[in-house]
């Protein structure tokens, strides 16, 4: 009689502290039960006390999350269909001016120039200052910065009409220090490079700078202009040309070695840290990197994955987010495995460097271990009294 009693107790005592049993992550009653906001197929948007909100992955959904996670050059600096950027004169570009006259006896050329081999005379070399200023014998001071080479050579030609016979300008870059790109990072050779007319792209000076280092599936390009900065990823680079855009005069690319990878946790088939190994790693992917799900542990309708995620995806599906503060707002992302038509789904929804993966227990995996707890407890009489009397003197040495 006392050992049905103690069973009923110990029956009690543990279905109504369920939760102490042993667990890897949090039950999926919890997970729902404390979203502030729900976006589920079967239930209208509901608000909450709690900061982050639970989203089932669904059509919808696609749609949106495809659109905000890759990124690109083309968006932020144009697509690069156009032609190269001009190259204007620039304070510390090396010039040569060479002006030529039609005949001997003018400004430059003296009469007795016979022996000559032309009638012309090259300047010696003279670097734009800060100023953005050249000077020209008997044409005075003028303005280069800014300007294109053909520009200057036409005012030089009108300043020296009325001294010179027919005079003819033409300028030469010797060294254009205004138009250089700097390359740094994770290159075999991080330089400076000079910008040629017919115009360079990332890749070209990339390669200038003699290629990459490390590995091109872990690396990020990233392209400064002015107060703009973009990022994008090397293979995105490589496979789509509208993302290799003509560079510009004072940018710097950096490239740089990230390794993105992403935790996997509960009843996958492996635990742990994950690389992508690629760009355009999917959420069906990378379970299966992770092992898959385990047959007689796992939760198919409960698979999740935490990101934070911008307010304005969560605007764009309807959430209401007024709980939240800041732009950056905690999501979880819930996939039903027992829908059939989510296999298709979790192979279109892409990974972000940093996404845990958690993978619920199945709800019959919680009352297995708690039987087996109870199977211990109780598998003889002299077992129970046994289990009481450790459990007293526990009780006692606390």
């Amino acid at each position: 009689m006392r050992c049905s009693v103690m069973l009923l107790t110990v029956t009690a005592l543990g279905l109504a502290g369920c939760t102490a049993l042993p667990n890897s992550g949090p039950l999926s009653e919890a997970v729902e039960s404390q979203a502030a906001v729900k976006v589920t197929s079967a239930s209208a948007t509901k608000t909450a006390g709690i900061d982050y909100a639970l989203v089932d992955l669904n059509k919808t959904l696609l749609a949106y999350v495809g659109d905000t996670v890759t990124p690109s050059f083309a968006s932020g600096f144009g697509t690069g269909r156009g032609g190269a950027p001009s190259l204007p004169l620039g304070v510390g570009d090396v010039v040569q001016v060479t002006v030529f006259e039609s005949q001997s006896g003018g400004l430059f050329i003296p009469a007795d120039a016979g022996s000559r081999s032309g009638n012309f005379v090259s300047l010696p070399n003279y670097t734009i200052g800060r100023d953005g200023m050249i000077s020209v014998p008997y044409a005075g001071r003028i303005r280069a910065n800014g300007r294109t080479v053909e520009q200057v050579q036409r005012e030089i030609e009108e300043k020296l009409a009325n001294r010179a016979i027919e005079p003819q300008a033409i300028i030469t870059k010797i060294n254009s220090r205004s138009a250089q790109v700097a390359v740094l990072g994770d290159v075999n050779e991080p330089t400076k490079i000079e910008l040629t007319e017919a115009g360079d792209r990332i890749l070209d000076v990339v390669s200038q700078a003699g290629g990459l280092s490390v590995p091109g599936e872990e690396t990020y390009i990233t392209l400064q202009r002015g107060s703009r900065t973009g990022k994008v990823y090397y293979e995105d680079l490589i496979k789509n040309p509208r993302e290799n855009i003509f560079v510009a005069p004072g940018d710097t690319v950096v490239v740089k070695r990230e390794r993105r990878t992403y935790l996997a946790f509960g009843a996958s088939g492996l635990n742990g840290r994950f690389n992508f190994e690629e760009s355009s790693l999917t959420l069906g992917e990378a379970l299966g990197q992770a092992g898959g799900l385990l047959d007689g542990k796992a939760d198919p309708q409960q698979v999740l994955l935490y990101r934070t995620v911008s307010r304005d995806l969560l605007v764009k599906l309807g959430v209401d987010t007024s709980r939240f503060k800041g732009q950056n707002v905690p999501v979880i992302f819930r996939a039903n495995l027992r829908d059939p038509a989510m296999f298709f789904a979790v192979q279109k929804f892409p990974m972000q460097d940093k996404d845990i993966l958690y993978v619920t227990n199945s709800k019959s995996v919680e009352l297995t271990k708690f039987l087996d707890i109870l199977n211990n407890v109780t598998s003889t009489a002299s077992g129970v009294s046994n289990d009481v009397l450790d459990t007293r003197n526990a009780i006692r040495d606390l």
